[in-house]
């Protein structure tokens, strides 16, 4: 069973919701994450989800095996601009996941929400070095006229995998306005956070919104992971031929699972919070042979910063 739970009463004028979760490059959930942050959205509801409905798997600590908790599901509101911003913790399958969708338009037609925007990964093969570009789809064909004239190219075929696409179409069905910002990065490192696209995307947001937003911090982090992201792509480059049309996938050996990447990029963001989960963390990046790719995003948890 699913409900939404309401924390406070809001009132906002036609507002537009951005939404996101987990996926490639953790794109979305980076543009969503990002900007409850730093437009000091407050939390006024939470999808609840029975946690006995999405269960998968057990978590181990020590030895121990546990139930995990139900993943989280919120919504923060700002003011000037009106803006709602839904934070999906997991990509939830089946049935499941249809509920959600549904509970999530639920509550934009309750707010009047005028437009919805996601985000996704358009995975190429290309270098790290390149300027993501954007790519949009839309579920109603003046919208994507309109992104058209913001020079967005329209992405002519293919589809969307996961809620962050799925949303769009659902949407259709509500008669909200909807569309799905893709942009572009290295098929090869799709494990892997891509802070440039979701940066790329925050950009477009930005334009569209027209809200202001400190971006010294996503630039940092685009600065460590090209960093990163140098030294990976001299590590593939003899098993993957960038920037042709065909390219050789990476040995399976060299990838680390999704969901694996999902919850680091998880632990991350809880331990900017509660410092304790930092030891969490690390046991995880040493079990998967990660944290010399994370060490100095590791280590600025615990730098002072005024």
């Amino acid at each position: 069973m699913e409900e939404i739970k309401i924390y406070k009463e809001i009132e906002l004028l036609s507002p537009a919701m951005i939404a996101g979760w987990p996926g490639m490059g953790n794109v979305a959930i980076g543009v969503v994450d990002y900007l409850q942050r730093k437009l000091g959205a407050i939390k006024f509801a939470e999808l609840m989800i029975d946690p006995m409905t999405v269960l998968d798997s057990v978590i181990v600590e020590d030895g121990l095996a546990a139930l995990p908790p139900a993943p989280q599901n919120v919504f923060y509101y700002t003011k000037n601009p009106d803006l709602i911003i839904f934070e999906g913790e997991a990509q939830l399958p089946g049935q499941i996941g249809i509920n959600l969708l549904n509970k999530v338009l639920e509550l934009a037609l309750r707010f009047k929400v005028s437009r919805i925007y996601t985000g996704a990964a358009f995975p190429l093969p290309i270098s790290y070095k390149e300027q993501p570009q954007i790519y949009g789809a839309a579920n109603k064909k003046q919208l994507v006229n309109g992104l058209a004239k913001l020079g967005i190219r329209s992405m002519e075929g293919g589809h969307i995998s996961g809620l962050n696409g799925l949303l769009v179409g659902f949407a259709e069905e509500k008669n909200i306005e909807a569309v799905c910002l893709l942009a572009t990065m290295p098929q090869y490192a799709i494990s892997l956070p891509n802070p440039k696209a979701s940066g790329a995307i925050i950009e477009v947001l930005r334009k569209i919104l027209n809200f202001d937003i400190d971006l010294q911090e996503l630039e940092e982090y685009i600065k460590d992971m090209d960093e990163k992201m140098s030294l990976i792509e001299d590590n593939v480059k003899d098993v993957l031929t960038i920037g042709k049309e065909e390219p050789e996938s990476p040995p399976a050996e060299k990838k680390v699972p999704g969901y694996i990447m999902e919850r680091i990029e998880k632990l991350f963001r809880d331990a900017r919070v509660d410092k304790s989960k930092a030891i969490i963390l690390k046991r995880e990046l040493d079990r998967w042979d990660l944290y010399k790719l994370y060490e100095d995003r590791f280590l600025d948890l615990f730098k002072d910063k005024q």
